[in-house]
């Protein structure tokens, strides 16, 4: 669900930053780039109108979705951290460390120490 309300978003985003870069703010905008055409159709008025009502009717729906999508996150997802943990009073047992052995190889012509040998 949450995959679909990010899509969602993404797609209503794109389409309310288009509709903003196609307005002009000097009131030109898509009715001037249509060359008299637009005069015909809708008019000058009723096209930014509709552009108008289109930016807010977007912009709407973009932060309904991202205020509605978090009740949508499912309360068991994911792992306990251990600051949850510790925030319920539960104390998570520590590993258990083990002394370090060197476990390099030797340089190539360095003097190794010998070993005792049992007699």
């Amino acid at each position: 669900m949450l995959i679909l309300f990010g899509i969602l978003v993404i797609i209503l985003s794109v389409i309310l930053g288009l509709i903003v870069l196609i307005q002009n703010p000097k009131g030109g905008g898509l009715s001037a780039s249509l060359g008299g055409f637009s005069n015909q159709l809708m008019g000058v008025k009723q096209t930014t109108d509709v552009l108008e009502k289109g930016t807010w009717l977007f912009a709407a729906l973009v932060g309904i979705l991202c205020i509605v999508s978090p009740a949508f996150i499912p309360k068991n997802a994911g792992s306990s951290s251990a600051n949850d943990d510790l925030l319920k009073g539960v104390s998570t047992p520590k590993p258990a460390t083990t002394p370090a052995t060197n476990t390099t190889a030797p340089m190539p012509g360095a003097v190794q120490p010998k070993a005792d040998t049992p007699k």
